[in-house]
């Protein structure tokens, strides 16, 4: 299990998890768990429409996750943006199929896209995923205060020079150059899961920003650890375990919760001493 391809696995999931519980955690508070599915949901066509022409799936992915992800933020600002999301989605899906159509085969790369393909990452795609990565985090790190306070009091932010639309534009990039590197280990199908189940499970236990995003990375990590691990020992696929084992987070922050709710209600309700 930790030896030979295994590592590539082991390096490349850990590296997807850190980025998914990091950028996952603003995509919660800000509300985009729509947009978290889409981008990479759309960028499958660019993956179909890069093997039509023969080039590396790995730039359609990039091209067609950016240009999803700048569609939304442009359409959004004159429209809705639920609504904006769903537009450029049907529109990329519609892309795709035409790309699969007119494909000679239907390649058991583009379809690794779609579920994930954790247990086959080749030694080449180490390093950009690393790359891209290492982009990403230091663009949430770069951006921390400004995109904090544009998801949490917008107003305030724009009374004090930072303009919530370019930082959604900027945001929106950042959650494409995250799919692009995400998608061929956890699939366009399963992305979503990882980048909210366990950020949204974080929430639920702490309300303090910079922990929240530490234990998201956290949990992300252990998602994907214990997902690998039982798709060795089982040969189930990678991506069932992803998502259930992003559902039990949520649900377990959830439980947590409430139970937390609870136990305070009851203490505030307790008589006062004579």
């Amino acid at each position: 299990m930790f030896s030979g391809f295994m590592v590539n696995t082991w390096t490349v999931a850990t590296i997807v998890a850190v980025v998914a519980g990091v950028v996952g955690f603003f995509i919660v508070l800000r509300g985009s768990s729509f947009v978290a599915d889409a981008v990479p949901q759309g960028a499958f066509a660019g993956a179909a429409g890069a093997s039509l022409i023969g080039v590396s799936t790995l730039v359609g992915l990039g091209v067609f996750a950016l240009i999803g992800a700048l569609g939304i933020g442009w359409l959004g600002r004159r429209s809705r943006q639920d609504v904006a999301t769903a537009l450029a989605l049907v529109v990329m899906l519609g892309l795709g199929a035409l790309f699969l159509s007119l494909s000679v085969e239907y390649a058991p790369e583009i379809y690794s896209l779609l579920f994930g393909e954790v247990l086959g990452v080749s030694t080449s795609e180490v390093a950009p995923v690393a790359a891209i990565g290492a982009v990403c985090v230091a663009a949430i790190i770069v951006m921390y205060r400004p995109l904090m306070l544009s998801s949490v009091m917008p107003e305030l932010g724009e009374a004090r020079g930072v303009r919530s639309h370019r930082m959604e534009m900027c945001f929106l990039v950042v959650v494409a150059l995250a799919t692009s590197m995400s998608l061929p280990v956890v699939g366009a199908l399963l992305i979503f899961s990882l980048m909210v189940g366990p950020p949204a499970a974080a929430r639920s236990f702490t309300s303090k920003p910079l922990l929240a995003m530490a234990l998201s990375v956290v949990i992300a990590l252990a998602t994907v650890w214990a997902a690998i691990a039982a798709s060795y020992t089982s040969n189930w696929p990678v991506g069932f375990f992803v998502g259930a084992l992003g559902a039990v987070s949520y649900g377990t922050g959830r439980g947590w919760a409430a139970w937390h709710r609870t136990r305070a209600a009851r203490g505030n309700a307790r008589p006062l001493a004579v």
